[in-house]
């Protein structure tokens, strides 16, 4: 076992969300479209999630230092913790384990809101498979290839929705 990685563990768990704000008033349907519209215009959060929760992206052994079941057992603790700020990331099931121990790690260093209610995702997927990070592993990229689906000049699936 990494001996870095019992202290990994406790630094995971003791940076869960412990302040879970009690629910004010109901938004006013003027606050919502204000939200809306910021999100729609694109407006940077103002900070990165280590921010919220105290860990950083470099504390974090490379993958190539952790054995498979040490990455998964990391993973299993940060998700779960992620998952107490009302967040998670989204990821294609086939992704390597290194792939994913990276981009989850990295989630530290993305800006991001913290909701009160709901859940947030960090989502890597654009809809358009050939520029897909996750390349071969990309969840879309049978879709996107399928010989029954036909592209027009831009790019984009004509027949997206075959039924």
């Amino acid at each position: 076992m990494h001996p870095y990685l019992p202290h990994l563990l406790a630094d995971i768990a003791a940076a869960h969300r412990k302040d879970t704000p009690e629910p004010g008033p109901p938004q006013t349907i003027e606050e919502h479209f204000e939200e809306v519209e910021r999100w729609m215009e694109g407006e940077e959060p103002a900070h990165n999630f280590g921010y919220y929760c105290g860990l950083e992206s470099i504390n974090f052994p490379p993958p190539e230092q952790l054995t498979d079941e040490e990455m998964k057992r990391i993973l299993e603790a940060f998700n779960q913790m992620m998952f107490s700020w009302n967040l998670n990331i989204d990821l294609p099931e086939r992704l390597p384990l290194t792939i994913a121990y990276k981009m989850t790690m990295e989630t530290l260093d993305s800006k991001t809101e913290i909701v009160n209610s709901g859940h947030m995702s960090f989502d890597f997927c654009t809809g358009y498979a050939p520029d897909c990070i996750f390349k071969e592993y990309c969840p879309c990229l049978q879709i996107w290839n399928n010989e029954g689906n036909s592209r027009d000049k831009d790019n984009t699936m004509a027949n997206e929705f075959p039924f």
